[in-house]
């Protein structure tokens, strides 16, 4: 006997960040301009609109303009600190170098962005997308994907409530809600796991290269007033990354005398030693930097995986009943490390599909006008002038690469476009055995500029229900230590930025893999790394995670 409840919607989106709240809010702009109502409902699995979203950032306001051509005369966050001033530091052991303006496309230059907390510009969204109409539900977490006998996409499930860990139900269960649509939107974010399985049932990626990915760590401070510039965007390359990795940081002097700082490693590394969490802490060691937060004080801290694979990896954009928009399908621009106003402008190219499907008298079919949408549009073009900057830095390494890939982006700017396009290996493919490497020298956290992961976790504010099972689930629990620990040292130990995996018991030959599941920010980065693909990232109960502040 089924328990749960259903309710029927127009469209369901699963997700409330940029791409998942412009969908609505264009759905339901678009029925208004129509004289008619449609109905479209959002399921957030945070605790509330932005408590899981993590970016820099800094916004291209090209597709909000769009959305809402008058947001800068509103009361929208994002329109409070215009960028000023862009410089991009080539750093060393102890120096750093700014790379001339002069050297670089001028898309790269930020004319017109802003920088902000993507979170708060979510919670903006929101408000907009209720007073139109729009219900969303925060707290609750899409667990399944739900399908017609004929295979379509029907909507999905959220989670079953005061489940114990294992598996018996508690005095206050209860049962998901199903929510039907004529259309599902995915915009989980990056390595969503119903997106997962989407692209896996009806096989979205054959023709696209695997995504790659980069793990984001993200700190937020107050500083001297002294040293803050409203508006001021920096990026970083070089130190304190070797040649077995790729990377970089950003510093980017927001609101209130806060600067957003943050380092990205790609996932690609060789070095199972490697963390990018201890990366992250060392970059800050750096003069320029360590200057530049001495006195200050940190307040907010996070993590996130980010795709990289840009044009060649984005799969197959729709399945009969359902499409994939934003970072679900992987829209970043990865040398403006921009993906905003490509989320935003891929959710309304499906929601538009969709509108016009729904007003035809279809539902659960190929929504064929979205890809075909993207195709013509502003987005692919952009994504195709940098389709083989990562390659390139991959293959070249950092500084020639980059030379390499400069080069490139000029001449695709000018309207070159080169004759190739360079591919993508995934990112669990790369580590090479712990006795041919070298472990990195990390600095021991002061509790002042560098810290440790606990810490750091306390900052985020992460809570998750103990009593729960655990959500990350190993396909074939001896793994971790018959096979990742004597090869390569157990490499969750440090790719994690959470502390979430712990070996426990080397020292008296009896080592024990331990998940403090509790701990998990949600960044997806085990999910992506492991050498097996053992780790199967699913949702937690609804609310669970990080809480996000102004991040």
């Amino acid at each position: 006997m089924n328990e749960r409840e259903s309710m029927p919607y127009d469209v369901v989106i699963v997700g409330a960040g940029p791409a998942g709240l412009t969908a609505a809010i264009r759905l339901k702009q678009l029925a208004e301009a129509a004289g008619t109502d449609m109905s479209v409902c959002v399921l957030e699995k945070g605790s509330e609109v932005g408590a899981h979203i993590l970016s820099g950032a800094v916004i291209d306001p090209r597709a909000l303009d769009e959305l809402i051509p008058d947001w800068r005369e509103t009361d929208c966050p994002l329109a409070e600190t215009p960028v000023t001033q862009n410089h991009h530091w080539v750093l060393t052991t102890r120096k750093k170098f700014n790379l001339p303006h002069l050297w670089t496309p001028p898309f790269l230059h930020n004319k017109g962005t802003y920088t902000g907390s993507l979170g708060n510009l979510c919670r903006w969204l929101a408000g907009r997308a209720e007073a139109m109409g729009v219900e969303i539900f925060p707290g609750f977490a899409a667990a399944e994907i739900l399908f017609h006998e004929d295979g379509r996409v029907k909507g999905v499930a959220t989670g079953d409530m005061g489940v114990a860990r294992d598996g018996t139900r508690k005095g206050d269960y209860q049962p998901g809600l199903e929510l039907h649509a004529k259309y599902t939107f995915f915009a989980e974010g990056v390595r969503g796991h119903l997106t997962k399985e989407l692209i896996r049932t009806f096989d979205l990626a054959a023709e696209s290269d695997p995504q790659v990915y980069g793990l984001g760590i993200k700190e937020l401070w107050d500083i001297d007033p002294a040293k803050h510039e409203p508006g001021k965007v920096v990026h970083t390359q070089g130190w304190p990354l070797g040649s077995d990795a790729n990377g970089g940081g950003w510093i980017y002097h927001q609101a209130n005398g806060q600067v957003s700082i943050g380092f990205v490693t790609w996932l690609g590394y060789t070095n199972p030693y490697l963390s990018p969490f201890q990366e992250m802490q060392k970059w800050k060691t750096h003069p320029a930097i360590a200057d530049l937060l001495g006195g200050g004080r940190r307040v907010s801290y996070g993590a996130r995986a980010i795709n990289d694979g840009g044009l060649q990896s984005i799969p197959k954009l729709v399945a009969p009943g359902a499409a994939l928009i934003g970072c679900s399908a992987g829209f970043l621009n990865v040398p403006r490390i921009k993906g905003t106003h490509g989320a935003q402008k891929s959710a309304m190219m499906a929601t538009e599909a969709a509108f016009e499907a729904i007003r035809a008298g279809r539902e659960g079919d190929e929504l064929a006008a979205y890809p075909a949408a993207f195709e013509t549009s502003w987005l692919k073009k952009e994504l195709s002038v940098v389709r083989n900057v990562v390659p390139l830095v991959k293959k070249f390494g950092d500084f020639v690469g980059s030379g390499l890939s400069g080069i490139t982006m000029w001449l695709e700017h000018f309207g070159l476009k080169m004759p190739f396009t360079l591919h993508h290996h995934p990112d669990h493919d790369t580590l090479e055995r712990k006795a041919l490497v070298k472990p990195p020298v990390y600095p021991k956290p002061d509790g002042v500029l560098t810290f440790d992961r606990l810490s750091s976790v306390f900052l985020s504010n992460t809570n998750h229900e103990e009593d729960q099972p655990i959500h990350l689930q190993l396909r074939d629990p001896s793994i971790p230590i018959a096979y990742n620990l004597p090869l390569y040292d157990e490499p969750s130990q440090r790719y994690c930025p959470a502390g979430v995996y712990e070996v426990v018991g080397v020292a008296d030959g009896s080592p024990k893999f331990v998940i403090n599941a509790q701990n998990c920010v949600h960044c997806k980065t085990c999910d992506i790394k492991d050498p097996t693909q053992n780790i199967n990232w699913v949702v937690p109960e609804g609310g669970g995670g990080p809480n996000y502040p102004n991040m």
